[in-house]
């Protein structure tokens, strides 16, 4: 059994934050994102040697070198880079020569706490060809509609649809199950897609074919709100993987400041994320925001529902409030950001 993570993407949606970090390794709660979900394959490395396929193309040096093989218990990563965009399934083709067994697949953008376990057994009892992990939602016209029949089995595929063409509320999740068989119906050297391509070539080959729905935590991290929502989710406990180890811990205020980060006089951070090397002066407050590595909260300054990207300086009594500043942003004294 290997797994593969899809982590080639820009990451455009989560700009400016992405601009020098790829999104597979932008921190939530301190931590690289792609070790949360590492962590949901631990479970399933039983003999200390999965192959973990990473497939890259958006900086992709950077994410091999976050990476630290001996956090991992033995799991061995296997980085492959596209020589050009080959879309979700695409690339997916693209690592098929290091495939010889159930393919665990991960969109590089989803935070959850699934139990991996349960889904494969389910998997390999209905002998599936694919699994497609679900999660119902109240507003589905935002995502990729499944329906399924009383046993499971997948029957339709509907993208983005309007109200009332359908009564399933149940959404790909991101996180699929691929026989071997499933990497044959994809081309070779093309971009393909999972969406629009694979599923209904899927669906057309009578192959078995499961939706499983899971009542775990799950969250696409794509956007700036979903991020910082991510960080409040691991924060508060929503999310049931809290990274073990960090060095530091929750304060009474809801808040994880890194160690490394020096503190001068009286300050207030509430439920918020103050990374590595950062600098708060007297007076400054930080209240449901991150703040990335190595940044400077002047005294007086005031950032509030916002993200603030590493080696940023706010400066003294300056307010910042629902603003995403990206890498080495400068906020001038005593001025105001909205």
């Amino acid at each position: 059994m290997q797994a593969l993570i899809l982590a080639g993407g820009k990451g455009t949606r989560l700009r400016p934050l992405t601009l020098h970090t790829p999104k597979p390794i932008v921190p939530i709660a301190n931590r690289p994102f792609i070790y949360y979900q590492l962590d949901l394959l631990k479970p399933l490395n039983s003999e200390g040697a999965m192959d973990v396929i990473l497939s890259l193309s958006y900086q992709p040096r950077k994410i091999e070198e976050a990476l630290n093989p001996d956090a991992l218990g033995g799991m061995r990563f296997v980085p492959i880079v596209e020589a050009q965009p080959l879309g979700t399934a695409g690339a997916i083709k693209n690592a098929q020569s290091f495939v010889n067994g159930t393919l665990i697949v991960f969109n590089g953008d989803v935070l959850t706490d699934i139990d991996l376990r349960p889904v494969l057994a389910r998997h390999r009892q209905r002998k599936a060809a694919a699994t497609l992990v679900l999660v119902d939602v109240e507003d589905t016209r935002a995502y990729g509609v499944v329906e399924l029949n009383e046993e499971g089995r997948i029957q339709r595929f509907l993208e983005k649809p309007a109200p009332g063409t359908t009564k399933a509320k149940s959404i790909n999740a991101g996180i699929y199950l691929l026989e071997p068989e499933v990497l044959d119906l994809i081309p070779t050297g093309v971009e393909f897609s999972f969406e629009y391509e694979l599923f209904p070539r899927l669906l057309e080959s009578k192959m078995p074919l499961y939706g499983d729905i899971t009542q775990a935590y799950w969250l696409d991290i794509g956007t700036p709100e979903r991020y910082r929502q991510a960080n409040r989710d691991v924060l508060n406990g929503t999310v049931r993987r809290f990274p073990p180890g960090s060095g530091a811990q929750v304060t009474e205020h809801g808040s994880l400041i890194d160690p490394s980060t020096t503190i001068k006089g009286k300050v207030e951070v509430i439920r918020s994320v103050i990374g590595s090397n950062c600098l708060l002066e007297e007076g400054a407050q930080v209240v449901d925001s991150v703040v990335l590595s190595g940044t400077r909260v002047a005294e007086g300054a005031r950032v509030d529902s916002s993200i603030v990207g590493r080696g940023s300086h706010i400066g003294a009594n300056a307010d910042v409030k629902n603003a995403v500043l990206g890498d080495k942003s400068g906020i001038t004294d005593f001025s105001t950001m909205m």
